[in-house]
């Protein structure tokens, strides 16, 4: 069964399905902002999938899978408002939301659960899945030697130099601001000990970074997670709720690098849940069961038959 990922490579393709498995043949096109998509439904067209995969279905030009013979899903990846006296952050990503071409899509995912009820006022979510990890980025953890590295992927706001500055101080950070992705992206986690996560702005959410330096063999320490998606601070990872506790995990890990061991084999444990290998097949046998049972706005017909092995 051919399976298309559809959106920017730089974000999307390490959570995408990089290699053949359980008999789904995977392929990434790269969606460009503000694009026509003239030149992307071509390709489309010649590879012919049974199922595609849009990442961020607000930026799909509209029209764009019009007569595509395949079932299509929006994969919601932004955080959204919830309740009143939202940040503006999160309004300006509602209203990108509300110019999505609802018509494009047989199924809308979302990335967490919390979001569901704000992007059900411009679209039906079929269901909340976290964003996987291709299985490229899996790793076991390194043996801690020495002083540790931490890293933290993700491009520079107020809110995160709030954490970050301190601990850039006094530990040794790395900070990846935009642009390393891929086999870059995967030496700088090989040399790491501990991946920072960081909320965007002073709002909560669970950001997919989270699933990739538990499935990398990385100790994740992690401002505080809304929705934690199954995970359990002080089992998988190391949550802090401002910048001075994160300060206090770093200079513990610093002096004592064994002392966060346990946590982190559970962590990596705990990453297996975000393999792409596994969460892909599992995704598309439910996907395609669904619409068999009740049918497509779209007119899509499930004509490939695909069952887990």
């Amino acid at each position: 069964m051919r399976l298309a990922f559809v959106g920017q490579q730089a974000y999307f393709g390490y959570i995408s399905l990089e290699q053949p498995a359980s008999g789904l043949e995977p392929r990434f096109f790269e969606l460009r902002p503000n694009d026509s998509g003239t030149t992307l439904r071509a390709a489309l067209d010649a590879y012919d999938p049974d199922v595609v995969i849009a990442f961020r279905p607000e930026l799909v030009p509209h029209g764009l899978f019009d007569g595509l013979d395949a079932i299509t899903v929006g994969w919601l990846t932004e955080p959204l408002p919830r309740g009143d006296g939202a940040h503006e952050d999160l309004e300006t990503r509602l209203t990108a939301l509300w110019t999505v071409d609802t018509s494009n899509f047989d199924r809308i995912i979302a990335f967490e659960p919390k979001i569901v009820p704000a992007a059900e006022r411009v679209l039906n979510v079929w269901r909340s899945v976290p964003l996987p990890c291709t299985d490229r980025l899996f790793a076991e953890p390194r043996e801690s030697n020495g002083r540790p590295q931490f890293l933290f992927t993700g491009r520079s706001t107020p809110h995160r130099d709030a954490f970050l500055n301190p601990i850039k101080h006094d530990f040794d950070v790395v900070h990846l601001a935009h642009g390393v992705t891929d086999t870059k992206l995967q030496e700088f986690m090989a040399e790491s000990d501990a991946g920072i996560n960081l909320h965007n702005e002073p709002y909560p959410t669970f950001e997919n970074r989270c699933g990739v330096y538990l499935a990398a063999g990385l100790l994740l320490i992690s401002e505080t997670l809304d929705p934690r998606c199954g995970l359990i601070p002080g089992v998988h990872y190391v949550e802090c709720d401002a910048p001075w506790a994160m300060w206090e995990i770093c200079s513990a890990l610093t002096r004592t690098p064994h002392a966060f061991r346990t946590i982190r084999l559970r962590g990596r444990a705990a990453g297996e849940r975000f393999r792409a290998s596994t969460v892909y097949p599992r995704l598309v046998a439910d996907l395609l069961a669904d619409v068999r049972a009740h049918g497509s706005s779209r007119g899509a017909q499930v004509t490939t038959t695909f069952e887990l092995a």
